[in-house]
């Protein structure tokens, strides 16, 4: 749905720069994570990740009514709507995997786990693209509107063990202090390095989305729908890098593993730059190998070295810090796209590379790491 409604928008107003904003929605919540986390900590985690999703499934559904450019506002509207549910969502998958799996298979889980959300872009991206080019809207409106109803099943189905938090705990949890998620954050170097590291690669990604867009309009002069190749090509790269992140997190660590994912991506936004198709394809594989990377790192050190009652709170804190900079970036690539599509791209590349160099000059393999 992400990717057809910047379509749908770019068909509906012709401007690629406007089209591209359709992706701040979805990120801006993430600003708000601390305190939606704080509400994951306070109420029982699966009833609330089942009832977002449906809720979200009927929201999706007033998508519906948008026939013109005058109803394009209702677009933004829904996807803000699915900004805040993937907050939500995220934190809660983050608080109750813990529950599920023993400390040592986070890191596995997690790779595999990505490796299935992002490898969806092999199929969801096309699928959306070539229905939208077939039949319009519609068809992709109902169909993402299906998919949070099957997730809702599926979370009734996970088996969580009792939760173990000593009562007094559990009640000082539920006070909902963002204070002390932002201690157990950002006061432990093992979580706070691969985050930190994973919001710079993330983070720049949004300002990627116009100079890509760009470049495949105006650049390579070729119909927006390729876009769905592009998201493709990503998620063939995210499926291999999440097979491989939790080998690579045993032997390295979280902050390691999130610089060189780093590194990769930079190298992708160099390749994407490059007004050639096959370059560009290179580019998004490298994109979703560097950026799966840098995610996990960060996902798994929060879930590894945070204590239970915290997860809610930290996890949603944690999205804001990865994610809470792509709200930033998308306007700024929005506006850098007009000096030329490679300029953001090359823009983000030379600020993602030496923060990623200086975290490998001086990374050290985490001893929780090492531990598990």
């Amino acid at each position: 749905m992400t990717l057809s409604a910047g379509i749908w928008v770019f068909d509906l107003t012709g401007s690629p720069g406007i089209a591209a904003l359709t992706g701040l929605c979805v990120y801006a919540p993430t600003l708000a994570a601390p305190w939606l986390g704080a509400l994951v900590d306070r109420l029982p985690r699966r009833p609330l990740m089942i009832w977002t999703d449906l809720l979200l499934a009927a929201i999706m559904l007033t998508l519906l009514t948008v026939t013109s450019a005058r109803e394009a506002w209702l677009i933004y509207a829904v996807l803000l709507a699915r900004g805040v549910s993937y907050v939500l969502i995220d934190a809660g998958e983050t608080a109750i995997l813990p529950s599920a799996l023993p400390p040592g298979r986070l890191g596995d889980v997690n790779g595999w786990r990505t490796s299935a959300q992002e490898g969806m872009k092999l199929v969801a991206p096309l699928a959306g693209a070539g229905l939208y080019a077939w039949a319009g809207p519609t068809p992709v409106v109902l169909l993402a509107a299906a998919m949070p109803l099957l997730t809702a099943a599926c979370y009734a189905l996970v088996r969580l063990r009792p939760p173990t938090t000593h009562p007094e705990v559990a009640v000082r949890s539920r006070r909902g202090e963002i204070r002390e998620g932002l201690r157990a954050l950002f006061g432990n170097p093992a979580v706070r390095v691969p985050v930190l590291v994973a919001a710079v690669a993330i983070g720049l990604s949004g300002l990627t989305n116009a100079g890509i867009l760009a470049q495949v309009v105006h650049g390579l002069h070729l119909p927006a729908t390729r876009l769905g190749v592009l998201s493709a090509a990503q998620g063939a790269g995210s499926i291999v890098s999440g097979m491989l992140a939790g080998r690579l997190l045993a032997r390295r660590g979280p902050a390691v593993i999130a610089a060189v994912g780093a590194l990769v991506f930079a190298a992708g936004c160099l390749a994407s730059s490059l007004p050639w198709w096959p370059s560009m394809i290179a580019g998004s594989v490298l994109g979703g190998i560097g950026l799966v990377w840098a995610l996990i790192a960060g996902m798994t050190a929060v879930q590894t070295e945070t204590p239970d009652h915290l997860l809610g709170r930290v996890g949603a804190t944690s999205t804001t810090v990865m994610f809470g900079p792509v709200a930033v970036a998308i306007p700024l690539g929005a506006a850098a796209v007009q000096l030329g599509p490679s300029v953001p791209l090359l823009t983000a590349a030379a600020l993602i590379l030496p923060v990623a160099l200086l975290t490998l000059a001086g990374g050290r393999r985490p001893a929780a790491a090492t531990a598990s």
